[in-house]
């Protein structure tokens, strides 16, 4: 398709996070398929594109400039047909072609404490944003259409009234795995976790299910806080669970855990997709997780799920998998579903949104 372009601005090459890995994940697919132009804002953020034929570079200001309000007039000369935004500040003031929002999910409606890397006054804006949806839909009714990583997000959307915008699911996904590890870990001792610690991931029930099956590890890979790693510590100390802090790891490393442990685990309370999830299960890794909505969609039957906040099923499920063939059934259910979320299909999906859009 001629004139689709992509908001590259999002990808952070210090630290990539959940946006990043979106869109560097469907930027590299859809290239396979189409053109495509990337607006990006740093040198740094070029250097993690793909080498491809296909793309076409746009260097810009960065999303929180002051240039950015008047963005869309100056791409009304370029040949944009069609932006897609990874997420809903990418400015379209005065524009004449296309555009796409993103959002990923509501998790802040429901837990409203801002991210604590914000300085004192984004925190109070962000809380105040974050109040009612009024703000929201104010926006997403700025685009053409609106995106999201997964029907139950869309769900949500459509119960809230986010948006008066077509709605379009465009899954989260992960990389292909050089390698899938099919060897049988069922003796293995280790319990991996990957995401943030922030209070809603519930972190404490998986450390306080931990003292019910002693003779385990909980290997906690994410880069933590200092006063975070305290608080986790001193709670694992006093019911005498044992916990690894890794403190960030590299792709390869996680990779590696994934390929010797026992399972991923998961006790979150909210989630927008789950991307750890897809990653465990295309290699092999049997995934233990809370029971809500959105695990039950990413995991489908490869799911071992229990109540959130009870750290004694957690353990039990965990218990089950020491068995060779329930970890056996659980590893290959896990690649079957797998191959559910690939970039692959949500490059397509993106491509199809676009022709549809101009069409």
């Amino acid at each position: 398709m001629q004139g689709l372009w992509f908001d590259g601005r999002y990808i952070d090459p210090v630290h990539p996070d959940g946006i990043s890995r979106f869109s560097l994940g469907l930027i590299e697919a859809t290239l396979k398929l189409t053109e495509l132009t990337v607006m990006v804002c740093s040198e740094e953020q070029k250097k993690q594109l793909p080498n491809h034929p296909n793309l076409r570079i746009y260097q810009t200001n960065p999303v929180s400039s002051p240039a950015e309000v008047l963005q869309g007039l100056r791409l009304n000369k370029e040949d944009v047909k069609v932006l897609f935004s990874p997420m809903q500040t990418t400015s379209g003031l005065g524009r004449k072609f296309k555009l796409v929002y993103t959002l990923h999910d509501l998790i802040y409606y429901r837990h409203r404490i801002p991210p604590a890397e914000f300085n004192p006054f984004i925190r109070l804006v962000w809380f105040i944003y974050h109040l009612s949806y009024w703000p929201q839909r104010r926006i997403l009714n700025l685009a053409d259409a609106v995106a999201t990583v997964s029907e139950t997000t869309k769900e949500q959307m459509e119960q809230a009234r986010l948006t008066k915008r077509p709605i379009y699911v465009i899954h989260n996904a992960a990389e292909n795995p050089e390698r899938v590890e099919k060897e049988p870990r069922h003796e293995s001792r280790d319990l991996v976790y990957m995401g943030s610690f922030i209070g809603y991931k519930n972190v404490e029930t998986l450390i306080r299910g931990m003292q019910h099956i002693p003779d385990h590890t909980l290997v906690l890979l994410s880069r933590i806080t200092h006063k975070r790693k305290r608080q986790l510590q001193s709670l694992a100390d006093e019911v005498g669970a044992k916990v690894r802090f890794e403190n960030g790891v590299t792709d390869d490393e996680y990779h590696e855990w994934l390929h010797h442990s026992k399972a991923l685990v998961s006790a979150s309370l909210d989630e927008g997709f789950g991307i750890p999830i897809v990653e465990a299960m295309s290699r092999g890794c049997p995934v233990v997780l809370s029971d809500i909505r959105i695990f039950e969609e990413v995991a489908g039957p490869a799911g071992l799920r229990f109540a959130p906040e009870d750290p004694i099923a957690f353990a039990e499920q965990v218990k089950r998998l020491s068995d060779q063939q329930v970890w056996a059934l659980q590893s290959e259910l896990g690649l079957d579903q797998s191959q559910f979320f690939t970039w692959e299909d949500s490059a397509e999906l993106l491509v199809e949104l676009a022709e549809e859009l101009t069409a």
